[in-house]
């Protein structure tokens, strides 16, 4: 049995946010590890080298934590922190914990406070070759300057108030409401040593809603900002357009028309000519989601697809430093794949679809990049792809010992199944090492949520080697509707979930049991968001698991449209419930409550507003109602995820005593804390 547990794996470094100097000579990222206390993960920023001659260098330390955010353009490095103002008189107000905007001196020194306004700066973007700053912060509608926001900010709280007015849809988002502030995009020169920027120019000062959850860039000489626009004058047809907004004078010019396509992740090339970015089609219940790159001139916004021919969703592309080549990622195969194509009409180049890439960090030289790479049997760490050579070689960088040398209890295997209709199911297969046909391992399924998404990284949240340490194989199947594997693959599942979804889940299940180190008398499965539905649907349909969790599940799905914080999204899929509600109904798990017979184990957070918590509520009822054997794990300061440490830990210590129970016969073990 491995040694492997919850706490080594909590003490684990996780790598995330890479960033690369300008000159290529820095680089940077955000690592993550609990906090002192252990009741929260707190980030910090160090600088890794690419030689891997020294060790990870930490550059910043708070008890707060901070967010790398990115470089300027003489090497110093912007990040973001709720760290308290050191400048802050003795007797003044305390603080609330919002992130303000810091800068590390590229020399070296004590980090120094830009900005600070009340309601938070979220990210920030730096010009390649001018000394300009845009963020993004929160105000209160119509505050006109940070001074204006400061004082409505001071009467509210003052007042006690913490009512909400909306007038606008939709008011909540994942884990929070939208208000009473709203996310604007700011501007401001650099300033030099020891000054603050105090008046930075409100570029969006009438945004509204319409930039929730949106990504922008800066142009290499500051002068020009690229966001994508949200409109939902339609709420069945929610639309993203690309905005240019010149710095100086404010003006706004649309690079997109209003049509039934929405853009997301602009980046602007390194000459400042082109933008490229995300184009996709939200879909219609009779044709699925899809999307591809898109490419724009911004002095002529003429536009063209990049990959026309591509059959994967490209997403988070970035330049190369010529201006004439994108890499951009894109799931594929049960892997997160990265690619490079030029602006000369070419096709794309797979340049690794080993594992799964990210944070794409492209070399100003041109030979390549640095990125994070990460495989069920790797958790993520530092790697370098040459891409100068006739055939891209990819290479490890050893960082931290801790990942470098981490051995894990299961091994890796790739699976394929047959689907009824003849389609190939791919599925991950993490399996115990000591696992054989003389002592076969028990079985946990996990479906992954989205559902337009892919089994293919190391995930700190699900993560299957925690259960391989405690002997359990884990299949990880792509069923319909998983990217990856073609558009085709998606339009199965599309508005069917209860069908092609779930017959390939059981199809990839069957094709696995045949193998002799596999249990199939002692089989789980688990899931969570859609994960969580397929639970629920899977223990409505059959009787041959053991046992069942579902976290953060979909239940009654007419119900749900109502209550998830964008309804009319899930409209596209399945129609307009107002009118013809039969999809929602056919794809119900609720309606299958008399056939749940199998054990289950409900988890739900109180502040999970994409599938909210009536929803678990609602399944918890009609379990009870129904006598079905069952458990509740309620979280009432989680959301859709499980972020903090101990309840993560608690998360884990309750699924693995239900699983025990049910499969090992052991005695079902109540956490101390619970």
């Amino acid at each position: 049995m491995s040694t492997l547990d919850f706490d080594r794996f909590l003490s684990l470094p996780r790598l995330a946010a890479l960033r690369l100097s300008p000159d290529g000579t820095r680089l940077v990222a955000t690592v993550q590890r609990p906090a002192p206390d252990g009741k929260k993960m707190r980030s910090s920023i160090w600088e890794l080298d690419q030689a891997a001659e020294r060790r990870p260098r930490r550059l910043t330390r708070s008890a707060p934590g901070e967010s790398v955010g990115a470089f300027t353009r003489d090497g110093s490095l912007l990040f973001t922190s709720t760290r308290p103002d050191p400048d802050r008189e003795p007797d003044a107000e305390e603080e609330e914990e919002v992130g303000r905007l810091w800068l590390l001196p590229a020399d070296g020194g004590e980090a120094r406070l830009l900005c600070a306004p009340p309601g938070g700066v979220e990210d920030v973007r730096a010009a390649r070759g001018a000394d300009v700053v845009v963020f993004a912060a929160s105000v209160f509608p119509g505050s006109g300057d940070l001074a204006s926001d400061q004082q409505r900010h001071k009467a509210r709280k003052k007042a006690g108030v913490e009512a909400l007015l909306f007038e606008e849809y939709p008011i909540r988002f994942w884990d929070h409401y939208l208000g009473p502030r709203e996310r604007h995009l700011f501007a401001a020169p650099l300033p030099s040593d020891d000054e603050r920027i105090t008046a930075p120019t409100d570029l969006t000062p009438d945004a509204g809603n319409v930039l929730v959850d949106t990504s922008y860039d800066v142009s290499p000489d500051g002068a020009t900002i690229v966001t994508s626009w949200r409109d939902v004058s339609d709420l069945t047809d929610p639309r993203e357009r690309l905005v240019a907004i010149d710095r100086a004078s404010g003006e706004r010019r649309f690079l997109t028309e209003l049509e039934r396509h929405w853009y997301v992740q602009p980046a602007i090339s390194p000459d400042g000519r082109y933008v490229v970015a995300v184009r996709g089609h939200s879909g219609d219940p009779d044709t699925a989601h899809q999307q591809t790159l898109w490419l724009i001139d911004l002095q002529t916004g003429e536009g063209r697809d990049l990959a026309p021919e591509l059959d994967l969703w490209p997403h988070d592309p970035v330049w190369a430093a010529d201006s004439r080549t994108v890499y951009f990622q894109a799931d594929r195969a049960g892997g997160l794949a990265v690619f490079r194509v030029g602006l000369d009409g070419s096709e794309p180049k797979l340049l690794s679809g080993e594992g799964a890439w990210s944070d794409l960090a492209p070399l100003p030289d041109g030979s390549g990049l640095f990125a994070i790479q990460s495989a069920y049997d790797r958790p993520p760490r530092l790697a370098r792809l040459r891409t100068s050579d006739d055939e891209p070689s990819r290479q490890s960088v050893p960082t931290f010992s801790e990942l470098d040398e981490l051995a894990l209890p299961g091994r890796l295997e790739r699976l394929g199944a047959r689907a009824a209709d003849g389609v190939e199911i791919g599925s991950w297969l993490v399996v115990p090492e000591e696992a054989s046909a003389q002592a076969p391992a028990p079985v946990v399924v996990w479906v992954h949520g989205g559902p337009l998404s892919s089994w293919n990284s190391w995930h700190w949240r699900w993560n299957p080697q925690l259960l391989a340490a405690q002997g359990y194989a884990v299949l990880l199947p792509d069923p319909a509707l998983s990217t990856g594997y073609g558009q085709e693959f998606v339009q199965r599942g599309w508005g069917r979930w209860h069908e092609e979804p779930y017959t390939d889940v059981i199809a990839a299940v069957d094709a696995a049991l045949e193998l002799p180190e596999l249990d199939g008398e002692r089989t789980a499965l688990m899931g969570g968001s859609f994960g969580g539905y397929m639970a629920n649907w899977v223990a409505g349909s059959t009787e041959c698991f053991k046992a069942i969790v579902t976290h953060a599940s979909l239940w009654e799905l007419r119900g749900f449209h109502g209550t998830t914080d964008w309804g009319s999204w899930w409209e596209r899929e399945y129609g307009d419930p107002y009118r013809d509600d039969s999809r929602y109904q056919a794809s119900s798990p609720h309606s299958l409550i008399g056939n749940i017979r199998t054990p289950m184990l409900v988890i739900h957070g109180e502040k999970d507003h994409r599938v909210p918590i009536s929803e678990g509520l609602r399944l918890w009822t009609d379990l009870a109602r129904a006598g079905v054997e069952a458990k509740f794990l309620y979280f009432p300061d989680e959301n859709h995820w499980v972020l903090k440490p101990q309840n993560a830990r608690l998360w884990y210590e309750t699924v693995l005593s239900f699983l025990d129970h049910h499969l090992l016969g052991r005695e079902w073990r109540r956490s101390e804390l619970l």
